[in-house]
């Protein structure tokens, strides 16, 4: 290359997960004794996904553009040659004229290729009690959440269990709005909310302690939020799901699944594959 150019990005070796089937199956059982000792209902567990690269990662981001239509991508260099790069279909917080809107995402099928098998897919999905259960767990969770800075009795559900489909997956959405309260802003909105019920579980506080006991790495920005505020007081959010960070010559990518008491491991297991595999492979067609 040319001085100063940045070569061609391209992974050195293929992603491998920080826990293999045998070591989540450990901690899914963990989790469900913990809830059928009653100290939670619900708590999301990741796997964290590594591959050494080389070249530059915003390459690695137009690369992964071309594979859905996620509309919280996100890129973001960070310095010393680290990179966040987020393909999110969920919004976290969003606030306009002072109205508040969340949209947790909760219920997941991977796509078909055959039409018909597709549509089946997404009807099983719309009508699983098993996921309507989880998705309203963390509706609750939410309207609590946004009680802290919306006006009382404000808070609404709008839409529950709403089926969105994207190239590879469909997903069940709920939306919640409420009325951001005088004297609150949406700062103080966003910092009382995080990190989002949908990727941590419920309650809260006892899922957090639990995903620290459980996964052997830190999450770091996995999770977390990419957010815009203008001098108007709008806002908008993600969470950032099916996102990836570049630091130290490796890439990291996360996947993730609720966990309740019903839940079965090699379907959560696999729902994690579903969720990230498109993007792994996409990024693995680079190996040489």
């Amino acid at each position: 290359p040319a001085a100063g150019a940045t070569a061609a990005f391209a992974l050195e070796r293929p992603f491998t997960p920080n826990r293999d089937a045998a070591g989540y199956r450990e901690s899914f059982e963990r989790v469900q004794a913990w809830i059928r000792a009653g100290d939670c209902y619900q708590v999301n567990l990741a796997l964290r996904f590594t591959a050494p690269f080389r070249g530059d990662p915003l390459d690695a981001y137009s690369m992964l553009r071309g594979t859905d239509r996620a509309p919280f991508g996100a890129y973001l260099p960070l310095g010393d040659g680290r990179a966040l790069l987020s393909r999110s279909p969920e919004r976290f917080l969003a606030v306009s004229s002072g109205v508040v809107t969340t949209e947790p995402i909760k219920g997941t099928r991977p796509r078909a290729e055959d039409a018909a098998t597709d549509r089946a897919i997404a009807q099983e999905l719309a009508a699983s009690s098993k996921d309507r259960a989880e998705n309203l767990m963390i509706v609750d969770l939410l309207r609590n959440d946004l009680g802290r800075n919306c006006r009382p009795g404000s808070i609404r559900v709008e839409e529950l269990f709403a089926l969105r489909s994207f190239p590879a997956v469909h997903h069940l959405v709920s939306t919640v709005r409420g009325e951001l309260a005088p004297g609150h802003s949406p700062v103080a909105l966003l910092r009382d909310s995080l990190p989002g019920g949908s990727i941590t579980g419920a309650p809260k506080r006892r899922a957090m302690e639990i995903i620290h006991a459980l996964e052997p790495a830190p999450r770091q920005a996995y999770c977390g939020t990419v957010f815009y505020l203008d001098d108007a007081a709008r806002m908008d959010s993600s969470i950032l799901i099916r996102s990836l960070l570049a630091e130290d010559g490796e890439l990291h990518c996360w996947g993730g699944g609720g966990v309740v008491a019903d839940s079965a491991c090699d379907a959560e297991h696999r729902e994690i594959y579903d969720k990230v595999g498109g993007y792994l492979r996409t990024l693995e067609s680079t190996l040489r």
